[in-house]
C-alpha cells in the first residue's frame, strides 16, 4: 500500500455517479426487465475506462472502477452468493424505525418524498440454503476491466470495494443456519474468495462496512455496550474472511451512509475505534469531514494507530452539497498529519457519491467539483507539511 512518503495522497470512498446509458442497463438488469447483456458488458467496459481517466485527470492518486459494473455496493453480491432467493418480505426504508426517523419524523418523511425510493425490493434476498462464492467470472471481470482501463495513466495505485460479511448480514435475512454467528461465518468464508481474488491481481481490496458504525443508529433497543459486544463478533468474523491477506493489501471503510440527514444519533466514533482498530486492514477509512464528525480528529490524539497502518479520513463530504474550500481540506489533512504523522494519512472522502445505481443526492458536477478541492487541498497540506515553497 502507498503511503504518504512525500506529499499527502489522494484517494475516495468508492462508488462513483455511472453515466446515464448505463445507469438504464443497470436498473433494467436489476428489475428483471429484458436488456442487452452484451451490450451492457461492454458499456460497463468503457465506463469502467471513462471513470478512471476521470479521476487520474482531476489528479486522484488512487483510484477504482467507480463501481461501474455493480447496481449498489451491498446487492452486487446477489449474483455472487449461492444460497439465496428473492425475499418477499423484505419491506420498508433500512432507516425505518431508526433513532433518527423517531427523532425526526416530519424531516425524514419529506425527504422520503423529495428523494427518490430505495432500491427495489427485489434486491433483497433471503439465505435458504448453503452458501458458496459463485461469482468469479463476475469479480474477474471487476478485475480486467480495471487493469485495462488503467494502462497510461499516472494513478499510483488501484483498489476495487468489496462489502463486508456484516453488511450482507444485514442486508440479506437468514432463514437457514441455525445461528446468526453461523450465518456470518458462511458469509465470511464465501467473500473470502472474493477478496482473495482482488488482492491476487495486484489490487488493493477495500471492505465496506458501513454497518460496522451505522447499527447502532438502526437498532433504538441497543444500548452503546450491546453495539460494541455485536460489533466485536463481526470484526472476528470479518478478521476471518481476511485470513491469509497481507495487511498492507487491505483498505476498511466504515461510513453512516449517503443520509442527508440530521444525523444526530450517529454513533460516535470515541464508542467503537479501539474496535474498529482490531480489524486486520492496512488502512482505516471513515467519516471526518461533515460537521457531525470533523471534531473527532482529536479521537486519535489517544489512539494508537496499528504498527504502519494508514488513516483515510473524510476531508469531502458526501452528506451535503456545499463544497469544500481547499484551505479548509488543508486544513483538515493537517490536523491529523500532526496526530498521527503525514505518512500515515491519505487524504479521502466521508463515503461514496452513488452508493447504489441512481442515487441522486449529489449531482455528478458537484462530485468532481470536490475532487478537485480534495486534490487542491492536499497540495496545500503538502507545502505546510513538507515546507515547500
Amino acid at each position: 500500500m502507498k503511503r504518504s512518503s512525500d506529499r499527502i495522497l489522494t484517494t475516495h470512498a468508492g462508488s462513483l455517479p455511472r453515466p446515464s446509458d448505463l445507469l438504464e442497463m443497470i436498473q433494467a438488469k436489476s428489475s428483471g426487465r429484458p436488456y442487452d447483456q452484451d451490450g451492457h458488458t461492454t458499456r460497463v467496459r468503457t465506463a469502467v475506462r471513462e471513470i478512471v481517466r476521470k479521476q487520474a485527470e482531476l489528479g486522484l492518486d488512487v483510484v477504482d472502477d467507480g463501481e461501474m459494473g455493480k447496481p449498489g455496493f451491498i446487492p452486487y453480491v446477489n449474483e455472487r452468493l449461492s444460497g439465496f432467493e428473492p425475499n418477499k418480505d423484505a419491506a420498508g426504508s433500512p432507516w425505518s424505525g431508526s433513532r433518527e426517523v423517531r427523532a425526526f419524523p416530519e424531516f425524514y418523511e419529506w425527504f422520503g418524498r423529495a428523494m427518490p425510493s430505495p432500491p427495489a425490493r427485489a434486491m433483497h434476498m433471503v439465505c435458504t440454503g448453503p452458501i458458496a462464492y459463485k461469482g468469479h467470472k463476475h469479480v474477474q471481470a471487476d478485475i480486467e476491466n480495471l487493469k485495462a482501463a488503467l494502462a497510461g495513466t499516472k494513478a499510483e495505485e488501484a483498489f476495487i470495494p468489496a462489502i463486508s460479511p456484516t453488511s450482507v448480514e444485514d442486508w440479506q435475512k437468514n432463514a437457514y443456519y441455525r445461528t446468526e454467528e453461523e450465518y456470518l461465518v458462511a458469509i465470511a468464508d464465501a467473500m473470502h474468495e472474493e477478496y482473495q481474488a482482488i488482492v491476487d491481481a495486484g489490487f488493493l481490496v477495500q471492505i465496506d462496512d458501513p454497518h460496522l458504525a451505522t447499527h447502532y443508529v438502526s437498532h433504538p433497543e441497543l444500548s452503546v455496550d450491546e453495539v460494541r459486544r455485536w460489533a466485536e463478533v463481526r470484526v472476528e468474523a470479518l478478521n476471518h474472511a481476511l485470513r491469509g491477506l497481507p495487511r498492507d493489501k487491505v483498505r476498511w471503510h466504515t461510513c453512516y451512509g449517503i443520509n442527508i440527514g440530521p444525523r444526530v444519533h450517529d454513533l460516535e466514533l470515541k464508542h467503537f475505534v479501539d474496535v474498529m482498530l482490531k480489524i486486520r486492514a492496512g488502512a482505516y477509512s471513515f467519516e471526518a469531514a461533515n460537521p457531525r464528525h470533523e471534531h473527532e480528529w482529536r479521537v486519535w490524539e489517544t489512539v494508537k494507530l496499528p504498527d504502519a497502518a494508514v488513516l483515510i479520513p473524510g476531508t469531502i463530504t458526501q452528506s451535503t452539497v456545499l463544497v469544500e474550500h481547499p484551505e479548509l481540506v488543508a486544513e483538515r489533512i493537517v490536523r491529523f498529519a500532526k496526530v498521527v504523522g503525514r505518512e500515515n494519512v491519505i487524504a479521502g472522502a466521508d463515503c461514496g457519491f452513488a452508493t447504489f445505481a441512481g442515487s441522486t443526492e449529489i449531482h455528478p458536477s458537484v462530485v468532481w467539483a470536490k475532487f478537485d478541492a480534495l486534490v487542491e487541498g492536499a497540495r496545500i497540506a503538502t507545502k505546510q507539511l513538507w515546507r515547500r515553497a
